[in-house]
C-alpha cells in the first residue's frame, strides 16, 4: 500500500503506473464483528462504547464485479449512522447485511462475519468491473453514499424510490473506513481539486442529504427569502444546510447548542442565531409531555429575529426532541422537512398545528445520484465548502466515532486511511488560496474549543 500512496502522490505518476502496482488480497478496515451483536443488549444506547465493538483488522480484497469498481481509500469521514453501526442501535446492522445477500448473484458477498463501515471516501480507482465506462483507473473521486440496484421501475423516477436503495457502509458491506472500498460506479464523484483528502471526504453524505432536504423539490423546494431554521445549524448536517440556505438567498435562523457553536454560525455567515441551551428551553416537562409554552416562547424568540415572521422551512433532524416545537413554529403553509431522527425516532406533535394550518411534513433520505452529483460539484467550484473540523488515523476511529456519539464536535470528523498525513491530494492550489479561511474555519474553531478548555483545565 505504500507503493500505491506514493505514486498516487506523485506528480508525474499516470494511470498505468496506479494499474501496474495491481490490488493486494486484502486490506486493512474498521469493521464490526457479527459475533458481537449482541454484546450491548441491555445496556442504553447513551451507555454503549464505540471503543467496545469497533476493530481495526485486515480482510480479504472483494473481486468487483460488473458496474463497481474499487477505490484505494485516502481519507474517510464519520456519519452517524457509524455511529448507530457501532452501538447496534437501533438494530445491528448485520440483519441489513443478510437481507441484502438474499438478493443472491454479487449482493451474497455482503453476508460476511465483518461489517466494514463508513458511508465517505476520497481516493483513487484502482480496479474496475466488467461494463464500468466512465470512470478509469487512476481517477480522483468522492464517493456518493446511496447504493440502488435500479432493477424495479420505482426507481426510474427517483432512485431513492427504488425498493432495493440501500446506504452504503450501513446497509451494504465495503464502506470507506478502510484501505481499499467496494461501490458501484454509479456512486462515483469527482473530487474537488482544491481540496485535501480529508476535507474532499468530509461533504459526501451531509451536503447530498442536506441539498435534498432543503434545496430540491424532492425536500423542501427552498427559494430566495424563505426563513429557514436550522437545527443543530453548525454539526455535521445542520453546517451544509446553513451554507446551503445562504448560498440559496435564504435567511437561515440558527439553533445551537453553545457560545463557541453559536460564534462559529456567525463566521459562517448567518445573523439569526438561537442558543437553546443559554436561553433554557426545555421542550418536554417529563419523558411523556411537552411544554407548548416552550414552543410558544420558542416561536416568540424566532419572530423576535426575524422581523415578525415564522420559518417557512423547518430543517428538522433531532427527531423526538424538537419535532412538537419544529411543527408549532412552521408558518401557515411552511414545510417540516426531516430525516435523521438522532434524538429519537418516535415523533409527537400536536395535528391541530400542521392540520388546521395546512402544514406539510416531508420525510427526506439522503440524495439521488443527480441531487448528489449538484451538491457535489457546489463543493468543486468552492461554493459550499467542507466543514471539516478534526481528523483521526484510521488506527483511532474508534475515537472519532466516540467523539460524535458524545457530541463534542463541530460540523465533521475526518479519518486518514491510506493518506499518510493531513495536507495532501490539491491540485488546483490557486482555487484553494482565495478560500483557504472558509476551508479552514470548523478547524479553527475546534482548535480555538481545545485551547479553551486546556486553559480551564490549567486555571
Amino acid at each position: 500500500m505504500r507503493e500505491l500512496v506514493e505514486v498516487i502522490e506523485s506528480p508525474d505518476s499516470v494511470p498505468a503506473d496506479v494499474a501496474a502496482l495491481g490490488v493486494p488480497g486484502s486490506f486493512r478496515a474498521a469493521v464490526l464483528h457479527k459475533e458481537d451483536a449482541g454484546r450491548f443488549e441491555g445496556v442504553p444506547p447513551h451507555e454503549r462504547r464505540p471503543a467496545d465493538s469497533v476493530h481495526i483488522e485486515e480482510v480479504p480484497t472483494p473481486e468487483p464485479g460488473p458496474g463497481e469498481v474499487l477505490v484505494a481509500v485516502m481519507a474517510s469521514a464519520v456519519n452517524y449512522n457509524t455511529v448507530w453501526s457501532a452501538l447496534f442501535s437501533p438494530v445491528p446492522t448485520f440483519a441489513l447485511l443478510e437481507r441484502y445477500a438474499r438478493l443472491g448473484g454479487l449482493a451474497a458477498r455482503h453476508d460476511q462475519p465483518f461489517h466494514v463501515i463508513g458511508s465517505d471516501l476520497s481516493g483513487v480507482v484502482v480496479k474496475c468491473g466488467p461494463g464500468v465506462r466512465r470512470w478509469g483507473i487512476g481517477d480522483r473521486v468522492v464517493a456518493h453514499c446511496v447504493s440502488v440496484e435500479l432493477e424495479d421501475a420505482e426507481g426510474h423516477g427517483d432512485p431513492m424510490l427504488d425498493p432495493e436503495q440501500r446506504i452504503w457502509g450501513y446497509e451494504t458491506n465495503y464502506g470507506g473506513l478502510a484501505d481499499l472500498a467496494l461501490v458501484k460506479a454509479t456512486q462515483l464523484l469527482p473530487k474537488a481539486e482544491h481540496l485535501t483528502w480529508e476535507e474532499a471526504a468530509a461533504p459526501g453524505l451531509v451536503n447530498s442529504t442536506a441539498y435534498r432536504q432543503l434545496v430540491t423539490p424532492n425536500g423542501a423546494g427552498m427559494k430566495q427569502g424563505d426563513n429557514v431554521l436550522i437545527w443543530g445549524a453548525v454539526g455535521g448536517l445542520g453546517s451544509y444546510a446553513t451554507q446551503l440556505a445562504l448560498a440559496g438567498g435564504a435567511n437561515p435562523v440558527c439553533v445551537v447548542s453553545s457560545p463557541e457553536k453559536a460564534a462559529l454560525a456567525r463566521e459562517l455567515g448567518a445573523e439569526l442565531i438561537i442558543d437553546r441551551n443559554a436561553e433554557g428551553y426545555r421542550f418536554w416537562r417529563d419523558p411523556q409531555t411537552q411544554d407548548p409554552k416552550e414552543w410558544r416562547r420558542f416561536g416568540s424568540r424566532i419572530r423576535e429575529l426575524t422581523g415578525g415572521e415564522d420559518v417557512d422551512i423547518v430543517f428538522e433532524h433531532p427527531g423526538r426532541e424538537t419535532f412538537g416545537a419544529s411543527v408549532y413554529v412552521t408558518r401557515k403553509g411552511g414545510t417540516i422537512v426531516t430525516c435523521a431522527s438522532t434524538a429519537g425516532y418516535v415523533h409527537e406533535y400536536d395535528n391541530r398545528y400542521l392540520w388546521m394550518s395546512l402544514k406539510r411534513i416531508v420525510g427526506s433520505h439522503c440524495a439521488n445520484y443527480r441531487e448528489a452529483w449538484q451538491a457535489n460539484r457546489l463543493i468543486t467550484k468552492a461554493r459550499i465548502h467542507p466543514t471539516l473540523s478534526r481528523t483521526y488515523a484510521l488506527e483511532d476511529v474508534a475515537d472519532a466515532v466516540e467523539s460524535i456519539h458524545r457530541n463534542e464536535h463541530h460540523g465533521k470528523v475526518g479519518v486518514l486511511c491510506l493518506a499518510p498525513t493531513e495536507g495532501l491530494g490539491v491540485r488546483d492550489p490557486e482555487l484553494r488560496s482565495r478560500h483557504e479561511p472558509a476551508i479552514n474555519r470548523f478547524r479553527a474553531a475546534a482548535q480555538r474549543a481545545a485551547g479553551a478548555r486546556l486553559s480551564g483545565v490549567a486555571a
